[in-house]
């Protein structure tokens, strides 16, 4: 049965103006110990089935109702599992109602634009779910542990400084609200992964050849600044988790944790949004029942 979404959200939000500390959030957090893990994991399977369903209806009714759109923004350390978390959750949904964008490293023309210039033109149209696989909050995570990539925009006057990053959380902010008040609901996941587990899968993907195309030397070189990491994620995820647009900090050293979380998440969103079928006027009504007798007489 769906998970009580008020509940998940308690547990796993962080909200608007608090410190955020990852210390204080547990990777491997599973669920209530007293249980035993193969009872939890059969729970959060059966929650993830219920709510993969859930979210297929949802869909639908989301884009019968062409009011709003979804935007699911989704950061994490590499091998966190954001791929598997996106595949299995939208395992049922309507693949032509869904846009799934990864976003590289920056091309010539989108460095010579405003950081969120990239990221405004994959915003979901109205009826729609994007799904961002990392996104604008890159300008404050990675490009801020690599001072290199901030001078390689060449924006007159800035430099790695403090003024900078809230510069930048201010027009994240601004723009998710804007996104908003136009229509489209944002919700962020940030995966939790462990450091000790994040070298478990690095080190699955080098012993198994069938997982040698996943590995990249960049991934074991990024490794190397995890503390720096750390720090980014902690200070934009308490810049930036907002009433209207909240991180939900997500254990992930568990994959069936996580997936479990971010559906239930996602379609408790889409379900608190209070979409309603379309009304349909006299003229259909009539040319409904005309239809079926039509069909009924043959």
């Amino acid at each position: 049965m769906p998970i009580d979404f008020a509940k998940i959200q308690k547990t796993f939000r962080v909200p608007p103006g608090t410190k955020f500390r990852l210390a204080d959030c547990d990777p491997g957090w599973a669920g209530d110990g007293d249980i035993p893990e193969r009872e939890r994991k059969d729970m959060a399977e059966g929650i993830l089935a219920a709510d993969v369903g859930d979210l297929a209806r949802m869909q639908e009714l989301l884009w019968a109702s062409d009011t709003w759109s979804v935007l699911v923004i989704f950061q994490a350390m590499d091998a966190a599992g954001k791929d598997g978390a996106i595949k299995n959750v939208m395992s049922g949904v309507n693949p032509q109602g869904v846009e799934v964008t990864s976003f590289k490293k920056p091309s010539d023309e989108e460095l010579d634009h405003t950081f969120l210039w990239r990221c405004m033109k994959r915003v979901p149209e109205r009826g729609r779910i994007g799904i961002f696989n990392r996104s604008y909050y890159e300008e404050v995570l990675v490009v801020r542990v690599h001072e290199a990539l901030l001078a390689a925009q060449r924006i007159p006057g800035v430099t790695n400084r403090p003024r900078t990053w809230n510069d930048r959380f201010d027009d994240i902010n601004a723009f998710e609200r804007h996104l908003t008040r136009n229509g489209t609901t944002v919700v962020k996941f940030f995966l939790n992964v462990s450091k000790k587990e994040q070298r478990k899968r690095f080190l699955s993907r080098i012993d198994e050849s069938d997982k040698h195309w996943k590995f990249s030397p960049s991934d074991v070189a990024e490794r190397q600044h995890w503390d720096d990491y750390m720090a980014a994620y902690e200070e934009a995820i308490s810049a930036t988790s907002t009433d209207h647009a909240p991180w939900y900090v997500v254990p992930a050293d568990k994959k069936w944790v996580s997936r479990a979380v971010v559906a239930a998440v996602l379609a408790g969103t889409i379900r608190n949004l209070g979409l309603e079928w379309p009304k349909i006027d006299d003229t259909k009504r009539r040319q409904i029942d005309e239809a079926r007798r039509l069909l009924e007489a043959e």
